[in-house]
């Protein structure tokens, strides 16, 4: 049986267009308004959603998703929480793919068993953990795709066709392809190199390759979503919500509309860059 988020990039293939997908910290600036956004998101043009788990060492992330980490650790968010906020949007939203993203501490603390079990009761379709390399998949990685949950892998610049085998062993979903070197948030990708890349981890897998790290406006969203499955998006999304936030970083009346229209937008981006259908 095939995974919502399998089900998903097979619909967008026969549409002819990439998926976009966001990325939120679950929890900030606060439970309920992080609820809000996270029931906001599918109306507003996310295709596919990334739900931080709040950690306090996020040591790939840049400034502002480790800042909305602190803020969500501050206010209380925890593992539980997180998962019942999925509970939650499933409520209302069957079809959307949540996929939990963060570092394996929190789920090490949490109990591998009973997360995965809780987990996939709450409705979490799959997991990017950026600090479990394939050597370690014994770890997390193989209970999860027995849990039936896709565990999704990163690949980056600096990841070679000697290394990729590894990586993409027990990949599944999608490939999250990291277009540049460092932390999230802080350059811009190029799209030239971008395709050539997706172009070459193709030739590995038949997975959708989804492209992250770098990405702030519906144009850069356009121009990646030409040449990829799928578009991700975060730190805009984060830094969004900052600004829709008070001065004391509190939920306003604009704060959900702040991440919404920017979602629109780069939504609008993505479907404006037509690609070629699978039938």
């Amino acid at each position: 049986m095939s995974t919502r988020i399998e089900q998903r990039f097979a619909a967008l293939a026969r549409e002819g267009r990439a998926a976009l997908v966001t990325f939120v910290t679950a929890g900030d600036p606060d439970q309920a308004t992080s609820l809000e956004i996270l029931r906001a998101l599918p109306g507003a043009g996310a295709d596919l959603i990334e739900l931080g788990m709040p950690f306090t060492d996020p040591m790939a992330d840049g400034p502002a998703i480790q800042a909305s980490s602190l803020r969500a650790l501050q206010a209380g968010q925890d593992m539980h929480k997180t998962l019942v906020m999925v509970t939650a949007f499933r409520k209302a939203d069957d079809a959307t793919p949540i996929v939990l993203m963060g570092y394996y501490n929190p789920i090490y603390i949490y109990g591998v068993a009973r997360f995965l079990a809780d987990a996939k009761a709450a409705g979490v379709d799959g997991l990017i953990v950026v600090d479990l390399p394939p050597e370690e998949d014994d770890e997390l990685c193989v209970p999860a795709l027995a849990a039936g949950l896709n565990f999704i892998r990163l690949a980056t610049p600096t990841t070679d066709d000697k290394r990729l085998p590894a990586v993409l062993a027990n990949t599944s979903g999608f490939v999250y392809y990291v277009s540049i070197t460092g932390i999230t948030g802080m350059a811009a990708p190029d799209t030239g190199k971008v395709a050539a890349a997706v172009e070459r981890i193709k030739r590995h897998t038949a997975l959708p390759v989804a492209v992250g790290f770098g990405v702030r406006s519906a144009a850069q969203a356009r121009a990646i979503a030409a040449v990829a499955d799928g578009v991700v998006v975060g730190s805009a999304l984060v830094d969004a919500l900052k600004q829709g936030c008070g001065a004391d970083m509190k939920a306003t009346a604009v704060s959900v509309k702040a991440v919404t229209d920017l979602v629109a937008e780069l939504a609008g981006g993505v479907r404006a860059a037509r690609r070629v259908a699978v039938e």
